[in-house]
């Protein structure tokens, strides 16, 4: 009984620490290949160190952490190759969500999904960043709700937290943001307004074809942060 008190008492405190420390990643407050020391995240959190092993090895399974040897766990830094990976998964997710969202929104959706796309643009004209990813985050919210099939987002949500980084760089290079709004709002049109499933699923595709060339070049050209 007691043990069974104890482990309902720890379990939200470990999902909390494994949410803030996801979130410390996925925003760079800890960069790829910094090192994770146990006893300063214990401090940071004021939590025992078999919470903050539990939620390490919870970001593990996501794969936002890795464990080296001899050294213990790291930030996980994406190599070219598994960028590229990353984001072929998610233009082929994305096109399906596109095309499934111009066959099964409802109408307050396809609403929802053109307001949207306004607020990228408000977001776009303020210049920040951060802002930008966050109008479109509410974005492909909208959008995956209406595909109604939460795997998609499940999967897609995990991708996402891998490659934040490159989302923030991409977004950033000069020049890629007015491309960005135009492909959304083809994606729009297709998705919301003439309701064309394959149109939707083109759409997508080039989005996230040009997105991850955008990353990748970004990639290229910044330094890896971490241990050399």
């Amino acid at each position: 009984m007691i043990s069974e008190t104890i482990q309902r008492t720890a379990a939200p405190l470990r999902q909390e620490v494994v949410a803030t420390l996801r979130r410390a990643i996925v925003t760079s407050e800890y960069s790829p290949g910094e090192r994770l020391v146990e006893t300063a995240l214990c401090d940071k959190f004021s939590v025992s160190r078999t919470v903050v092993r539990e939620a390490l090895r919870q970001l593990e399974s996501e794969r936002l952490v890795v464990t080296v040897p001899n050294k213990g766990p790291e930030v996980a830094t994406l190599t070219p190759t598994e960028a590229r990976s990353l984001y072929e998964v998610r233009g082929a997710l994305e096109s399906l969500a596109g095309s499934l969202f111009a066959e099964r929104a409802t109408e307050a959706q396809r609403g929802q999904l053109v307001a949207r796309l306004f607020d990228i643009r408000r977001a776009q004209s303020a210049g920040g960043v951060q802002q930008l990813l966050a109008a479109k985050d509410s974005y492909y919210e909208v959008l995956l709700a209406g595909a109604g099939n939460k795997e998609i987002s499940g999967m897609l949500r995990q991708i996402n937290a891998r490659t934040q980084v490159l989302r923030t760089l991409s977004t950033s290079s000069p020049g890629r943001s007015p491309h960005m709004l135009s492909e959304l709002t083809d994606i729009t049109t297709s998705a919301a307004i003439t309701r064309d499933p394959e149109a939707a699923r083109r759409a997508c595709e080039v989005h996230a074809s040009n997105a991850a060339e955008a990353a990748l070049i970004a990639m290229e050209s910044t330094p890896r942060s971490g241990h050399p």
